[in-house]
């Protein structure tokens, strides 16, 4: 959709096939029972001005739905409970204060906020991987200062590395702090995660984390409500079946009719892409599908509609918590809490909240269960995640109006991902910046978009794609 609108506020004719019944993908929504939830992204982030959200609404002309940034999220440890702040000086003094304050700290510290400020700066200025021609290296030295540069020597560092080389990867707060934020926007461990990625996903309050009212949905009914008025058009309920020919023909069958346009630009997974065009794309994508395979990660959600007196007794509406130290993350272990704000009517009714309690998890242990199975365990998994948000609101799920659970299986009914793998690779040195799928694999006219190409999941690094995929398109007009 930021594809589409770019191009559409630029002057060309766009229409979107939608498979499902509405637009939003994996920052989607659904509705039931007058509370609108959110299914996969549940905030905004850098849609400040000047951001890379907030230059995207600037490119197409939108003033949005009110955006929220949220002053600070809670997360919850096992032992202590550490307030992420949106002001840094103020998220400084706490860190020290609940996470270590000796000169190995306070050195690693320093040593993050320089990558972070850096890296957010970079990215907003339309830093641009894998680098493919000289245009593309002198694009990222113009998006760079001088003093950047002796930066990019960690390029090939992992979290895990920083933590080491700091001497605090035995830690134990900081380090489960760390590998929860990683987990949560990069879907590696600290152990895999590259370090620029994961020092940008761990900061994301830094560059603003926003709820629109009425969340997902209410973003993108304006989002889509000012695309038609540019004059672009959306056609839902459009499974994509094929699309074949070449620049200036290509030709999109959907199983409601066939579509000509002279440009294709791809939003779905890169395995589906190859599935759908293998006429056009060949053999281009065989290296970074059999990547994505063997990185793939799932998720759970729990979508509570819940009487406010459930969830008011705390003015921040977004927690992260971390039940045991010593078990993996996920699966419960590592769960994210977000509550619509108390004004919110187009989220829940009055005197209701949304609630929605999220996990990450892995895709295999959901295939090929029997229904009873399936059901004993998403039951599980249900009742984990409310026992574990309990740790926040005690009377969570007291008297729910509204209580079902989405798993891997679910996503796959809805979004037709293969095995309900969500939110792209489990990004590692291996598979993203310099080796990640970029938006032009050598095809003219055919472009790819989303979170399986640089820079990743997330609404962010899904915008920053887009505005690629769109110069790309431009280009060949």
């Amino acid at each position: 959709m930021s594809t589409a609108a770019r191009l559409q506020a630029e002057g060309l004719s766009t229409l979107v096939l939608e498979q499902h019944d509405h637009v939003g993908g994996c920052a989607g929504y659904y509705r039931t029972d007058g509370f609108a939830f959110d299914v996969g992204a549940t905030t905004l982030v850098d849609f400040q001005p000047g951001g890379v959200g907030g230059q995207l609404l600037a490119d197409i002309g939108l003033d949005p739905p009110d955006i929220a940034v949220q002053d600070a999220y809670d997360l919850w440890l096992p032992d202590r409970r550490v307030t992420l702040y949106h002001d840094q000086r103020t998220w400084a003094r706490e860190r020290r204060a609940k996470l270590g304050d000796t000169d190995r700290h306070r050195a690693f510290y320093a040593f993050v906020d320089r990558l972070s400020e850096a890296f957010w700066r970079i990215v907003r200025n339309g830093v641009k991987l894998p680098v493919q021609t000289p245009g593309d290296l002198a694009r990222n030295l113009r998006a760079m200062r001088l003093r950047d540069l002796p930066l990019l020597r960690y390029l090939r560092w992992t979290m895990a590395d920083a933590l080491r080389a700091h001497d605090v990867d035995d830690e134990r707060a900081l380090r489960h702090l760390i590998a929860m934020l990683v987990e949560d926007t990069v879907h590696a461990t600290v152990t895999e995660a590259p370090l620029i990625n994961a020092v940008l996903g761990s900061t994301i309050r830094r560059a603003g984390i926003g709820r629109a009212t009425g969340g997902m949905y209410g973003f993108w009914r304006a989002f889509e409500a000012h695309y038609e008025d540019l004059g672009g058009r959306v056609l839902t309920d459009r499974t994509v079946m094929e699309a074949t020919g070449s620049a200036g023909d290509f030709r999109v069958r959907t199983d409601n009719g066939e579509f000509r346009g002279a440009q294709v630009v791809s939003a779905l997974p890169i395995n589906l892409t190859r599935r759908i065009a293998p006429s056009i794309v060949g053999s281009k994508l065989d290296r970074h599908v059999s990547t994505l395979e063997a990185h793939e990660g799932g998720a759970a959600v729990v979508f509570l509609g819940v009487p406010e007196t459930e969830v008011d007794d705390h003015d921040v509406t977004h927690h992260q918590v971390l039940a045991a130290y010593d078990e993996p993350l996920g699966e419960g272990n590592n769960m994210f809490i977000s509550v619509s704000g108390p004004d919110d009517d187009v989220s829940a009714p009055d005197g209701h909240r949304a609630v929605m309690l999220s996990t990450h998890c892995d895709v295999s242990s959901w295939e090929n269960l029997d229904p009873e199975a399936y059901e004993r365990r998403k039951n599980e998994l249900r009742d984990r995640l409310v026992e574990v948000a309990r740790t926040v609101y005690p009377d969570l799920a007291s008297a729910p109006v509204v209580d079902e659970t989405g798993t891997p299986v679910t996503y796959e009914a809805f979004t037709k991902r293969p095995r309900g793998a969500v939110g792209g690779y489990r990004q590692t040195l291996a598979n993203t910046n310099q080796r990640a799928v970029p938006q032009d694999i050598g095809i003219d006219g055919f472009y790819l978009a989303g979170d399986t190409t640089w820079p990743g999941l997330g609404t962010v690094a899904c915008i920053v794609g887009s505005k690629i995929a769109a110069e790309h398109v431009l280009g060949g007009r």
